[in-house]
Order: structure tokens, then sequence, then C-alpha cells
């Protein structure tokens, strides 16, 4: 099992930045990717982006690229998503996940950013 926790959501203007933060612990050992998701009111969920846990390739979703960086710290078992450029269709509620073995998927329980224009 892998528990995840997230930090860093918030109220941002737009135009700001933010950066997500997530802490994966229990078998880190079988993480092979970590990212987000988010999901607005009335929406599905999207992937925002993610990065391997191996090599530290990386994706990102069109509606961030340019704007968001995802990286890793292995040792510290934390995955961060610094955003810039806000805009109001940003606002969601963001969920890290990590995919662990065998294909299992886990999830953080969310952090609402809210970005007022």
């Amino acid at each position: 099992q892998v528990q995840l926790v997230e930090s860093g959501g918030g109220l941002v203007q737009a135009g700001g930045s933010l950066t997500l933060s997530c802490t994966a612990s229990g078998r880190t050992d079988t993480i092979a990717a970590m990212g987000w998701f988010r999901q607005a009111p009335g929406k599905e969920r999207e992937v925002v982006a993610r990065i391997s846990w191996k090599n530290g390739a990386t994706y990102y979703a069109g509606f961030v690229k340019g704007r968001s960086t995802i990286s890793r710290d292995n040792v510290k078992n934390t995955v961060d998503l610094q955003m810039n450029s806000l805009r109001s269709e940003d606002t969601a509620v963001y969920y890290c996940y990590a995919n662990g073995a065998g294909a299992t998927t886990y999830w953080g329980q969310g952090t609402q950013v809210t970005v007022s224009s």
C-alpha cells in the first residue's frame, strides 16, 4: 500500500502561481510513476501531469504545457507541481496519484485550487 498526502492548494488570483506537493509513504519502492489529476465541478477527472519515478520522464496535458512543471524527489518521496499563469478554468480539486505494483493506482484526498479572475 502507498499513502499519499497533498498540500499547497488554495486561492490565487488569475495570472498567479501555485505549487502543489504530494508526499508518498508506505511501499514507495513499488511506485512506477506519480502525477496529478484534476476535477472541476460538473466535469470528469482529467490528467494534468505525470512523472516517471525511474527516469524522470514527464508528460503534460495540453492545457498546462508551458505553464507547469512537475518534479520529483526520490529520496523524500515527493512530487511537486508548479503551476504558473493560472486561469479561472484551472479551478478544480487536484488529486495526486501513484502507479504502484500490479497496475494499482493510489490516490490522495485532493486539494482545492481556486483561481479568482
